[in-house]
């Protein structure tokens, strides 16, 4: 269903003990994200922004509250549960692309496929992704040889190659010149009307938080109304 819900989160806190001194990074946050949404989050420094990222990518668990990703309660899991619902159900891109650098494109798309412990077909899943993005013909060129843009692409085509229920992008243009940055969000917003992927972005930039459809602002641990 297109207005399925995928992430529902119900007053989720994360507290940090540092010392004898308690930090609440989330003081109760609850959201709801349907199936093909595109959101951004963003805060200040503080805010508790990166924290969210870490729970809703199946990074860290919270302190309390309820998390159903696409239907499965996550804030119970155990550490080999979190991993596999992490690479079953959550596409990550980074700033930093994240790509291993003495391997090609190809090979860096197919690592999720490996974890999830898929042989067959798994090149050719791989190369449609890197299709998808429109680097058919960079498939065995190593990160050094590709310039920011198209690094960033092979991130995305890796995030994509599992078929996740959501893309959680971290600054995916952070790293890039202004024209890159312009091309990669029409390559991810492209990619979510013809895939109908749930797409969350984390960012600092208003110019990309304003091409989504909801900005999610977040200030001392808590959802701003």
């Amino acid at each position: 269903m297109a207005d399925k819900c995928v992430i529902c989160i119900n007053h989720i806190t994360k507290v940090y003990q540092m010392g004898e001194i308690e930090v609440r990074a989330l003081a109760g946050v609850s959201l709801k994200i349907k199936r093909g949404e595109v959101i951004s989050i963003m805060g200040p420094s503080g805010s508790g922004k990166s924290t969210l990222m870490n729970i809703l990518g199946c990074l860290d668990r919270p302190t309390s509250g309820e998390y159903t990703l696409d239907g499965e309660s996550v804030q119970t899991l155990d550490d080999d549960q979190l991993a596999s619902i992490r690479n079953r159900k959550v596409g990550f891109i980074f700033q930093s692309f994240n790509l291993l650098s003495r391997t090609t494109a190809l090979a860096n798309v197919e690592l999720p496929l490996r974890y999830a412990g898929q042989n067959g077909e798994r090149r050719e899943k791989a190369y449609k992704a890197l299709k998808a993005v429109g680097l058919e013909d960079r498939v065995y060129h190593k990160p050094s040889e590709l310039s920011g843009g198209q690094q960033q692409r092979v991130a995305i085509a890796r995030a994509l190659v599992n078929n996740p229920a959501m893309i959680l992008a971290d600054e995916p243009t952070g790293n890039l010149d202004s024209k890159s940055g312009r091309e990669i969000m029409e390559l991810l917003l492209t990619l979510n009307r013809e895939r109908k992927t749930t797409l969350v972005i984390v960012t600092h930039d208003p110019t990309i938080a304003t091409q989504t459809e909801r900005i999610i602002r977040l200030r001392d641990g808590l959802v701003e109304k």
